[in-house]
């Protein structure tokens, strides 16, 4: 799909405000404001699992050195990241690298869709920040059982990758050390709110 207004995964949408307490808004209002007197070296940018790596030991062992900035939300889908790119997030900052982590919260969508919204966000970042390097992360397996949901993101994986392999200024990386045993299960000790965590 190439319209964007075609596919809702592609199509910038800041995210409903479900809870009536303005917290996505004010939490993309931040990040907008933490750019301007911050010079990141990477910017990481996606969902909860973006988010939550400030709470791990790995954040401040391997990611402050190299002044880096954690725009995560939880609950993101491609279109809010999307949204939160075009209006502002990028506009004062020129970071060396930039990790996407975004579209297991994709719900409803297809894996085309997906991939799309994927594709947006990335040509977003390359016409803001035509220097960096983007990285996109593959999206780690859910539930415990073999499932629908599990099938379309091993597959929005496989297309992501054949997508950004032809461009010069992207790479793909699969996250998933492997979670999935021989007997198509996911051990409760890898699982984090509903998909697999390490």
């Amino acid at each position: 799909m190439s319209a964007g207004d075609s596919n809702p995964a592609a199509t910038p949408t800041p995210c409903e405000d479900i809870q009536g307490d303005g917290r996505w808004m004010s939490l993309h209002n931040r990040f907008v404001s933490d750019s301007k007197d911050k010079e990141p070296d990477v910017l990481f940018v996606g969902d909860s699992l973006v988010q939550l790596m400030h709470q791990f030991g790995v954040w401040r062992e391997l990611f402050s050195p190299l002044h880096a900035l954690n725009f995560g939300i939880g609950g993101d889908a491609t279109q809010h990241v999307l949204w939160r790119l075009s209006n502002g997030e990028l506009d004062n900052i020129s970071p060396k690298v930039v990790v996407l982590w975004v579209g297991t919260n994709n719900h409803g969508h297809s894996a085309e869709q997906i991939c799309g919204g994927l594709l947006a966000i990335v040509q977003v970042i390359k016409n803001k920040l035509p220097n960096a390097r983007i990285l996109v992360l593959g999206i780690l397996p859910r539930g415990k059982l073999p499932n629908p949901l599990r099938e379309r993101n091993t597959q929005v994986n496989h297309l992501v990758a054949e997508a950004v392999s032809s461009l010069p200024h992207a790479s793909f990386f699969s996250v998933d050390p492997g979670f999935v045993h021989c007997n198509g299960s996911i051990s409760h000790q890898d699982m984090f709110g509903g998909h697999c965590w390490l």
